[in-house]
């Protein structure tokens, strides 16, 4: 439950700290008094949103607290779950700059903002004016049926598994896109692709190409230096192979007398062998180049189809040609591998919608099962509070498609008078009927969700006299079992409370200030007096307002 609630320079508050009892506390006070004020701040502690405009000093941090008693409400797994210490006196806290950040703390370690929303729907149930209009919708309708029937791990159970469905249809569906893209682009894929498979190019050919090219147009240069050479050395009269030869005798003979003529014989003997050796390479080089136009022709044509392909493709190599190659290569199988895919992703979602139809039959199931105990139990409240000839049917429907809560829709078909045909709540009920419908809604949510506190924003609309007493009993009820905030401005339901609370504004200088501050007793009486009759209320006022309380 909440035990205490602190506000710091929110809205029209400077500061204040209010305690609350475990059961059934009233907040009353003159319309623009600031009781919304109050469920605003309330909100900022389980994650709703806001910003830097909810401050009263713009130059200064906002800040709401609460402190709640959560043992007995078997929760800890959400700590446990979230890395957080559990305590059973558990502090939220939340705090809006003036730059309009927002932070929020649960028992002081900083949390983000989600995470503190999804602890509040554990703790605190706000039902504010507008919130009737809910009751017109069948999601809400819905989440009702499955909150008195305990859908809620098996919902989880079929969320996980319908994103998964989602996700394999977005798979399929772009899967289907590409391979219809690609199927048009294919016969361009395989045109290209065969244009340089046909090529047949070889890693550094081109390079290759490119010399032999330059010896095939210099043949005759070359055959002319290299036969010159060969001449030269080996072939002409005074050659200088021939020349070699007769220095090499002459020098030989002299090797037994002159020492130095050893060490020069050999010297020209290795010149003469290395000189000798160029010659005869000389003439292989002459004899195996030839004057050849058709192997010239041969050759321009390879490279002018490798010039003439990387120009069409842009680059300057045939190792980048060989890769656009491969990647043609590459797309024209992926057009087919997007058909293994796509059926591959077909199977997927065939097996899920069975996990999903098994999982939306169980859940259709338990929500049937709860339907008469919802029915009876609305009736019996409306009954109660002055609407005798109540009807309730749920109405249940069978959708064609998944949807994020199964394969049901539900409706609340409902009727205020007898022999009146059942029609759809927001086609026939009227203020006064939404709002004690809203509360027999709202007390099956409290029993089947056990929260620790429920806040109703005047949920008494509509209704007055022996009417409001008989709602002020349900909600006394109801504080048994659930603490109950309760703002109204009705003195019936007023004076049914454990606690009583008023909510006032006070000028100060020049400034406005709202603030709240628990009834004594004798304050009490005057409250619920001023009620009934007005600010000058009367004796009689007073006399009825102790009636009341007692």
């Amino acid at each position: 439950m909440l035990k205490s609630l602190s506000i710091k320079n929110y809205a029209l508050i400077d500061s204040l700290i209010i305690d609350f009892s475990g059961d059934l506390n009233i907040l009353t006070g003159e319309t623009g008094a600031g009781k919304s004020i109050l469920l605003g701040a309330l909100g900022l502690i389980i994650g709703q949103r806001a910003d830097s405009s909810v401050l009263r000093d713009k130059a200064e941090k906002c800040s709401a607290e609460g402190i709640f008693d959560i043992r007995n409400y078997g929760i800890q797994n959400f700590f446990s779950e979230n890395e957080l210490d559990y305590d059973d006196v558990t502090i939220l806290r939340r705090e809006i700059t003036p730059q309009g950040k927002s932070r929020a703390f649960i028992n002081d370690t900083p949390v983000n903002v989600k995470v503190l929303y999804d602890l509040g729907l554990k703790l605190i149930d706000i039902h504010s004016q507008h919130q009737n209009l809910d009751l017109n919708e069948k999601n809400y309708q819905l989440r009702v049926v499955d909150l008195v029937a305990g859908n809620g791990e098996i919902l989880k159970t079929y969320s996980s598994e319908f994103k998964t469905y989602l996700s394999l249809q977005e798979s399929l569906n772009k899967s289907l896109l590409q391979a219809e893209q690609s199927k048009k682009d294919l016969d361009y894929y395989q045109f290209q692709f065969q244009q340089l498979y046909e090529a047949k190019l070889v890693q550094n050919e081109q390079s290759e190409l490119e010399l032999l090219l330059e010896k095939l147009t210099h043949a005759e240069e070359i055959r002319l230096v290299f036969g010159q050479t060969y001449l030269a050395l080996s072939e002409d009269e005074r050659s200088v192979l021939s020349i070699l030869k007769e220095n090499l005798t002459s020098i030989g003979k002299l090797r037994a007398v002159l020492p130095e003529a050893d060490q020069i014989y050999s010297r020209m003997e290795t010149v003469y062998l290395e000189l000798k050796d160029l010659a005869s390479e000389s003439s292989v080089i002459e004899d195996r180049t030839e004057n050849n136009p058709e192997k010239i022709e041969q050759v321009n044509q390879r490279l002018d189809m490798i010039y003439s392909l990387q120009q069409k493709h842009r680059v300057s190599t045939v190792a980048e040609l060989l890769q656009i190659q491969s990647d043609f290569e590459a797309k024209i199988q992926l057009v087919s591998s997007y058909d293994q895919d796509i059926e591959k992703y077909r199977n997927e979602i065939v097996a899920q919608k069975k996990i999903l139809t098994e999982l939306a039959g169980k859940i259709s199931l338990k929500r049937k099962a709860v339907t008469t105990k919802i029915e009876n139990k609305v009736i019996d409240i409306l009954r109660n509070v002055g609407i005798p000839n109540a009807a309730l049917q749920l109405k249940f429907s069978h959708l064609s498609e998944f949807s994020h809560s199964g394969l049901d829709e539900v409706s609340f078909m409902f009727s205020a008078n007898k022999n009146q045909e059942l029609q759809e709540i927001g086609k026939i009920a009227s203020g006064g009927e939404m709002s004690r419908l809203m509360l027999a809604i709202k007390t099956l949510i409290a029993d089947a969700r056990s929260l620790p506190t429920i806040v109703f924003d005047e949920i008494d609309t509509g209704v007055s006299g022996e009417i409001a007493v008989k709602m002020g009993q349900i909600l006394e009820q109801m504080s048994k079992t659930v603490q109950v905030l309760n703002i109204t401005h009705l003195p019936q339901i007023a004076a049914k409370g454990n606690h009583h609370y008023k909510v006032y504004k006070f000028d100060l200088d020049d400034q406005t200030f709202t603030s709240i501050k628990k009834l004594s007793e004798q304050e009490r009486v005057e409250e619920i007096a001023q009620m009934l009759s007005g600010e000058n209320y009367s004796a009689t006022a007073l006399e009825t307002a102790k009636e009341l309380l007692q």
